[in-house]
């Protein structure tokens, strides 16, 4: 049976030919046996050719057969020929162009049609027997009733499938707005775990490399010395690998317990640590803290965290030889402010004149996605007297 809907589904004409030619057999079966008290067979004969040529394309062109369907029914009123099996053509048609979602003029012309038709045939042919008034009346509606059903029930089939297509259309749409925004997450996902890698390896390594470089230098000359660096540089490690196996965590879902022990995201207090330890790599570091300390919310401690270990590892970077550096930490009553400066070269010119980019990484861009998503404001560049300032202001409420 499913076989015999799809090959309907996929013949529409060859179906309608069909239909088609069992109403030209019934019609001639009718004019057959009820001649010659029809009159002209032929001209029968000829409407119910056209009438079944009308069923038979009705699907290709609506309009156009129910325009054909109208002429016929004026030419069977002018030329007397009396209602026969071929009318129900015009049923056919009205159903089919109230269906159909054409112009609107066709459906109208339809219902039109399907209403005049009955008494215009009562007119024509009027009916002789003594009935009342109101009886005849009462069979002319009841003659109107299939032609507005069939408007009814195309129309009603027009409006459905109207309906059915804006729900997929609708659906479709959402569908795509949830891949676009899925896309957009999976993107701010991949550049947030970008900047915290980028802070995680560019600081700890940079430190890293210090210590062992300064190690190697001290090896024989001051063993304690190099031991007290290579304490360092595994400490650093074991802290840099924590961090990562937190990052790697978040990518491997539903693997927790193969991504390591997670470490809480670094804050506000583990500044003085931070600066701690890289004063134990060598670089002098004068660190202060104005206001009263309170609670912060987690994306503000993240933002203040980070921005201080990029900036101090910068300094080691780009400050040159016996360089020192401050971190300043004042809290106000609607935020947070930050300051760290060198006395170093300072960056290079093009590093904070393009943002951040200098080909060797993107430090200040970070720092400026980051403060940028907290609602903040970030001023970095060279500082008056030599050296390099990062100023940043970190509200407690997001802006609007």
């Amino acid at each position: 049976m499913q076989r015999l809907y799809d090959f309907i589904r996929r013949h529409p004409t060859g179906v309608d030919t069909f239909w088609a030619v069992v109403l030209f057999g019934f019609s001639a079966l009718w004019v057959g046996t009820t001649y010659p008290a029809v009159g002209n067979p032929v001209a029968y004969g000829v409407v119910a050719a056209l009438f079944s040529l009308v069923v038979a394309l009705r699907r290709r062109a609506p309009e156009k057969m129910l325009v054909l369907a109208v002429a016929l029914g004026l030419v069977q009123l002018g030329a007397g020929l009396e209602p026969f099996m071929a009318d129900f053509a015009m049923l056919v048609i009205i159903f089919t162009v109230a269906a159909h979602d054409g112009p609107r003029w066709g459906s109208r012309l339809a219902l039109v049609g399907g209403l005049c038709a009955s008494p215009l045939a009562a007119l024509r042919w009027p009916i002789t027997d003594p009935s009342s008034g109101p009886a005849k009346v009462f069979f002319i509606v009841i003659l109107i009733v299939p032609f507005v059903l069939a408007w009814v029930l195309g129309d009603s089939l027009r409006t459905r499938r109207a309906y059915f297509a804006q729900l997929e259309e609708r659906a479709s749409r959402l569908e795509r707005e949830r891949e676009a925004q899925a896309k957009v997450a999976v993107a701010a996902e991949r550049a947030r775990i970008a900047r915290e890698l980028h802070d995680v390896v560019a600081h700890n390594v940079s430190v890293m490399v210090v210590q062992a470089d300064g190690a190697a230098y001290v090896m024989d000359s001051s063993p304690e010395t190099a031991k007290q660096a290579l304490d360092t540089i595994s400490t650093t490690g074991r802290q840099a690998l924590a961090e990562m196996r937190r990052l790697l965590g978040i990518l491997r879902t539903g693997e927790h317990q193969e991504a390591g022990e997670y470490v809480p995201q670094p804050d506000v207090e583990q500044i003085e640590d931070l600066v701690e330890q890289v004063r134990g790599a060598g670089l002098t570091v004068d660190f202060a803290i104005e206001g009263s300390p309170r609670p912060l919310p987690s994306g503000v401690e993240l933002t203040a965290y980070r921005i201080v270990q990029e900036a101090l590892t910068n300094t080691r970077k780009h400050g040159g030889p016996d360089v020192g550096a401050s971190v300043r930490l004042v809290y106000f009553d609607d935020g947070l402010g930050l300051l760290v400066e060198d006395d170093g070269r300072g960056a290079p010119q093009e590093m904070y004149e393009d943002g951040g980019a200098d080909g060797r990484g993107h430090g200040l861009i970070g720092m400026r996605e980051r403060v940028g998503m907290v609602g903040g404001t970030l001023d970095a560049g060279p500082r008056p007297g030599g050296g390099f300032r990062i100023s940043a202001l970190l509200p407690l409420k997001p802006a609007h």
